[in-house]
């Protein structure tokens, strides 16, 4: 008979480490091994692994994916809470678990993790306190003792210098809509069982729908406090545990099923509203030209308005019926750095903002025609500013445009309505909106007002370049 085994919650193998590897990349004497598997244990027990979404932090423990068989959500630093909050919002019977250090969620994203508390947002998380940043390397962290020395405070951590630790159960006990806040130690077997139950407690309040559940977890990292596993526990004990006391700070027994995030969702004329709202939707959408997933990308530098003309383009998009995502990318300089602008005009649902292979590239200097070049679809559209390009494309599989639309920008007296002077030519080109959403859009889009009328005929100058030019060849 087996007595012990593997949590079904943990994959059979771990391929991060190599194939057939049982290992985690966990530093020897890491806590996050042993919260592990108190998680995967609860999750067997309450016969949940099929609803539960990890929303996984950036730190150490950035890799559950790789350890736990269940949902997973990669957030970015510090947002776990955010986008635990959307997820659970969204989908009713998940288990939405947000995992976290003490950089992550006391640092970077003290905001979320305050504000979905304050809000009581039916959420578990974990806050794995180990009084250090770990992944990056041991620098202080907002919960890093008074006198311990890190990476970044190499004589200890001084009050008046560096302020004080924070302690993250006492702040949220100080809200009202949390319905369980408890710190737990894992600095020895004892206290290991007690967070076993914390632990259990507050994914068992998700599964029941009750609310917030805050489990604090005091954690050791032997190699950035540069101790063996042994005195690490140790340690923990006679330090974190003096400071930072363990103790349940609130239980509650508040179901809040019949309280909706959305009071609106019993109003009937609200739903009459939005029904007719759908319909009138679907009704549209019979008007729209099929074109699929259609994908452009306008790059330039920073001043040429490419960011902004990239949310003109969704906006357009969105007002012709299609589904829009805008995606933007710059660099730090304010005027000279690369910048471009990703979108996808869909007449369908859009997985992904992401464009990689354009079917249209808008270049609006050199480095960005020498750089998305060869990332165009093949059959797919070049446009080229060519008042600042004098390069020439060089595949022969692509449709190439060539459209001196700085020079053209400069006579209107506005050289930043260059990149709309181009995207009107880019709607005539290819006939995915009319050039009259274009012209509707553009007041609404134009952040100084006084740019408006300038901008309006930048637009008509680009659809009269298109008119003159799209027969006799010297656009391409």
């Amino acid at each position: 008979m087996i007595k012990h085994t593997k949590p079904n919650a943990f994959y059979d193998t771990f391929t991060r480490k190599g194939p057939g590897q049982k290992t985690t990349h966990y530093c020897s004497g890491c806590g996050h091994g042993t919260i592990h598997k108190l998680i995967a244990e609860t999750i067997d027990e309450l016969e949940i692994k099929d609803r539960v979404i990890f929303c996984n932090p950036v730190g150490c423990a950035v890799f559950l994916y790789y350890y736990f068989d269940t949902g997973h959500v990669q957030c970015p630093h510090g947002r776990a809470p955010a986008v635990a909050t959307g997820i659970r919002r969204t989908l009713d019977d998940s288990i939405v678990i947000s995992y976290q250090g003490d950089g992550d969620l006391a640092g970077i994203g003290m905001a979320e993790i305050v504000h979905a508390a304050n809000r009581g947002e039916d959420i578990a998380v974990f806050f794995v306190n180990n009084a250090i940043y770990g992944m990056t390397g041991g620098q202080m962290a907002p919960t890093t003792l008074l006198g311990q020395k890190t990476k970044t405070t190499p004589l200890g951590r001084d009050a008046a210098r560096d302020g004080y630790p924070v302690k993250m159960s006492e702040l949220l006990n100080t809200l009202t809509a949390p319905v369980f806040i408890e710190r737990c130690s894992i600095g020895n077997a004892a206290g290991v069982l007690k967070a076993r139950k914390a632990i259990k407690k507050a994914i068992s309040n998700q599964k029941n729908k009750k609310g917030f559940s805050f489990v604090e977890i005091l954690s050791p990292c032997p190699i950035n406090w540069k101790m063996n596993p042994t005195d690490s526990r140790k340690w923990l004990v006679e330090n974190l545990e003096k400071f930072y006391e363990v103790k349940n700070f609130r239980d509650v027994n508040i179901d809040i099923k019949n309280h909706s995030r959305f009071p609106f969702m019993n109003d009937k004329g609200l739903f009459d509203l939005l029904e007719i709202s759908a319909m009138d939707e679907k009704e549209s959408q019979k008007q729209l030209k099929k074109i699929g997933e259609h994908k452009v990308k306008i790059a330039g530098f920073g001043g040429q308005g490419i960011i902004s003309v990239g949310v003109l383009l969704a906006n357009c998009g969105k007002t012709a019926g299609f589904n829009t995502t805008w995606l933007p990318s710059y660099g730090a300089e304010m005027r000279g750095g690369t910048a471009y602008s990703s979108i996808v005009i869909s007449d369908e649902t859009i997985g992904s903002p992401v464009v990689d292979n354009p079917d249209v590239l808008i270049a609006m200097n050199t480095p960005s025609l020498e750089t998305f070049e060869n990332d165009v679809e093949k059959g797919g559209i070049i446009i080229v500013n060519s008042s600042i390009v004098s390069k020439k494309v060089t595949r022969t599989d692509v449709k190439v445009y060539y459209v001196p639309t700085t020079e053209m920008a400069n006579k209107l007296g506005l050289t930043a309505a260059a990149a709309v002077i181009i995207l009107a030519f880019y709607a005539k080109l290819t006939s995915i909106f009319a050039i009259d959403v274009l012209k509707e859009v553009l007041p609404s889009s134009v952040k100084n007002k006084k740019y408006i009328e300038v901008n309006q005929r930048a637009a008509a100058a680009g659809e009269t370049f298109f008119n003159e030019n799209k027969n006799n060849g010297k656009c391409t």
